[in-house]
């Protein structure tokens, strides 16, 4: 299993937005300061600003940035459709290279999850 932490302008909007349109299961909720969330093998942590470590490392955490964890869909097409519907936010277009095509899909706070569809055989 795999944990990513998150740092999120607002832990509420975006445990709704994982949950709701990307189909995470809510582990554990502390409203506005830290939610845990689970989809397969990955456990989501979003944290709020100066919720997490980064302040005792000498830095402020912020969210945003090109770090990402993929996520993989069988029709990239219709999740992108369902997704726009939705109002999401997106950065770029399709990319069609290498092993499939990827969209990236910013969260609320501009961080970013890559959609992935592995080539069709």
């Amino acid at each position: 299993m795999a944990s990513i932490r998150y740092i999120v302008t607002d832990v509420d909007v975006s445990l709704e937005f994982y949950r709701d349109r990307l189909g995470f299961k809510v582990d554990m909720h502390n409203p506005g300061k830290f939610a845990s969330l689970i989809r397969d093998d990955l456990t989501l942590y979003l944290s709020a600003p100066g919720a997490g470590s980064g302040g005792a490392a000498g830095g402020h955490p912020e969210p945003g940035g090109w770090n990402r964890f993929m996520l993989v869909t069988d029709d990239i097409n219709a999740l992108i459709g369902r997704l726009t519907e939705a109002g999401a936010e997106f950065k770029g277009e399709i990319s069609e290279a290498g092993a499939g095509r990827a969209r990236l899909l910013e969260d609320p706070s501009g961080n970013l999850i890559e959609l992935f569809e592995f080539k069709k055989k």
